[in-house]
């Protein structure tokens, strides 16, 4: 019973985690008339003030003397935070700039690219669904450059940071409040350089947007914060392979926000991009489940094999 509760409360973290981040669209324009390296800016400084109060109240502070004494690690870091800089900044300046629908496609072919730099990186070898689905993808980028009249680099852009952000992030192997400590810690000094300078300059939007502006800057913290913290509960209660279809959730509400509410145009062509996308992806994840299935029938079997070889009882043949 207390597992299936940690599993449901696992999947509503998800969907919240999740869910979030594909509200988030939402939140961006409000802090118009903010620029959105001013806005990138106030996120790094501000999520820094809430990760550091809820580590803080978690007591979770050892790790930093471990990390000062790995050179290598605090490389991986900072090269995870410039990664994740260009993914935050250039998010932001779609949204705010009417290409919600084109960066919600970054998010769905992030998959596609995450597999392909394991083969091209890493040396991993793909399943043959894998391949097709790769194969899919490509194509899709082509019809969407046709239909967009150039590559879709927003997307691909977007893609390609946050899969190397992943490939960075593993090679570190910390938990999600440290990681995002330790990275924003690395972007505040130059982030609270820019807005001292936005000041001294009296380009800022920080206090000559009034009150409520300056709170709207503030939340991109927590903004960035709490998801992060569900999706690490979420991350210690579901399988791997709920939480990986529990990641198509943030581009669908995206993709639909671009459509139904900033009523961004979809031609027929981008439309066929667009499901090929789709296709690639359901070719994904019909892989992945019929692996996973097939793994937890194979470690069934071992372990039958196991319990029958200590008790000295033949493992019995299944009938049909």
């Amino acid at each position: 019973m207390q597992g299936k509760n940690e599993q449901r409360a696992g999947l509503l973290y998800g969907i919240g985690a999740y869910g979030m981040w594909g509200l988030v669209p939402l939140f961006w324009p409000l802090m118009k008339p903010s620029g959105a390296v001013e806005i990138l800016a106030h996120r790094m400084v501000w999520s820094l003030g809430v990760v550091g109060i809820a580590l803080l109240l978690v007591r979770r502070w050892a790790w930093v003397g471990e990390l000062l004494k790995q050179p290598r690690k605090l490389g991986l870091i900072a090269i995870a935070a410039a990664v994740i800089t260009v993914n935050w900044g250039l998010y932001i300046w779609a949204v705010n700039n009417g290409q919600v629908v084109e960066a919600s496609l970054g998010y769905f072919i992030n998959p596609l690219v995450t597999i392909a730099m394991g083969v091209l990186l890493l040396g991993e070898r793909l399943r043959p669904a894998q391949w097709v689905a790769v194969g899919t993808g490509f194509a899709a980028v082509l019809v969407l450059a046709i239909g967009y009249g150039r590559p879709p680099w927003i997307s691909l852009t977007l893609a390609f940071s946050f899969a190397t952000y992943g490939l960075v992030k593993k090679k570190v192997n910390m938990g999600g409040l440290e990681s995002l400590a330790a990275e924003t810690a690395v972007l505040f000094l130059p982030a609270l350089g820019f807005l001292l300078w936005l000041g001294a300059t009296g380009e800022a939007t920080f206090t000559a947007g009034g009150a409520w502006h300056g709170v709207l800057l503030a939340a991109t913290g927590i903004v960035t914060a709490i998801p992060l913290v569900c999706f690490g509960a979420a991350a210690i209660r579901v399988p791997l392979s709920t939480l990986g279809l529990l990641q198509y959730l943030a581009p669908v509400f995206q993709f639909m926000l671009g459509i139904l509410y900033f009523h961004e145009s979809m031609p027929p062509e981008r439309w066929a991009g667009f499901a090929l996308v789709w296709l690639a992806l359901t070719l994904l994840t019909w892989d992945a489940l019929r692996t996973a299935r097939r793994t937890r029938a194979q470690a069934a079997r071992l372990t039958a094999a196991a319990a029958a070889a200590s008790t000295g009882v033949p493992e019995r043949a299944p009938t049909s």
